[in-house]
């Protein structure tokens, strides 16, 4: 009887920096940072610590590999049409950011890191090169350009990042707590507050029930966009 011919067996995906940084992406989402560690990772790629460190030279620099990764998902997510308004595609970018800072609950501290530490990184430019340009098609004079893109930029993330910093923390009263009884109980002690020394904030109190923070989030850009477009307009 003729011998049955023994089906190869399966050969695993080659190792790669791409593959390195996916599973990187995977460890912080389920683990946090604190658990990114290369034996950690080794063991999700079923390869060696040594194998990795072939590819990247150490946890710093996975970070910022990891973080690029997502930023550069985030800001190539939105819509591209040549009928988009530059204030559409700014939007696009900034909705694009303020999801991947909920998707990934260790991004926002990972840009502040990136931004501050390693500017000159990939993660700075390729954000500010995503809104700039937009900025740039709005017709802001090349003189305002670096302003008005930070701007956008500092308040896209300092948004973003704080939209997930309550997220993380599900406010101060415990995780438990449905998010229209957080912001009613916001409301109530902001409404019993002394009306001298606070009758702005008592004036607004009622406003903060309810609110959607992704429409408040959108609204901002709006006012950012708003002035820019005024600030710069031709002839001004």
């Amino acid at each position: 009887m003729a011998s049955r011919s023994r089906r190869p067996e399966r050969r695993q995906e080659p190792l790669s920096r791409e593959r390195i940084v996916g599973a990187a992406v995977e460890l912080l989402d389920t683990v946090g940072e604190r658990g990114l560690t290369f034996r950690a990772l080794a063991e999700r790629l079923a390869t060696g610590p040594g194998a990795i460190y072939w590819h990247i030279t150490g946890k710093a620099e996975l970070l910022g590999a990891a973080t690029d990764a997502v930023v550069t998902a985030a800001v190539t997510a939105g819509p591209t049409g040549a009928a988009d308004s530059p204030q559409d595609a700014v939007r696009a970018v900034a909705l694009g950011l303020w999801d991947a800072t909920e998707a990934h609950p260790w991004l926002a501290t990972q840009l502040a890191t990136q931004l501050s530490r390693t500017p000159w990184g990939t993660v700075a430019p390729r954000i500010f090169e995503s809104l700039g340009r937009q900025v740039q098609a709005m017709g802001v004079p090349e003189a305002h350009w670096f302003t008005a893109s930070s701007a956008l930029m500092h308040y896209i993330l300092g948004a973003a990042g704080q939209n997930a910093a309550n997220s993380a923390s599900a406010g101060p009263v415990g995780a438990d707590v449905d998010r229209d009884e957080f912001l009613d109980t916001v409301s109530t002690a902001w409404e019993g507050l002394d009306p001298d020394a606070y009758p702005f904030t008592r004036a607004v109190a009622d406003q903060v029930r309810g609110h959607d923070d992704r429409e408040q989030f959108l609204a901002g850009i709006t006012l950012v966009l708003t002035g820019i477009t005024a600030l710069h307009r031709p002839g001004r």
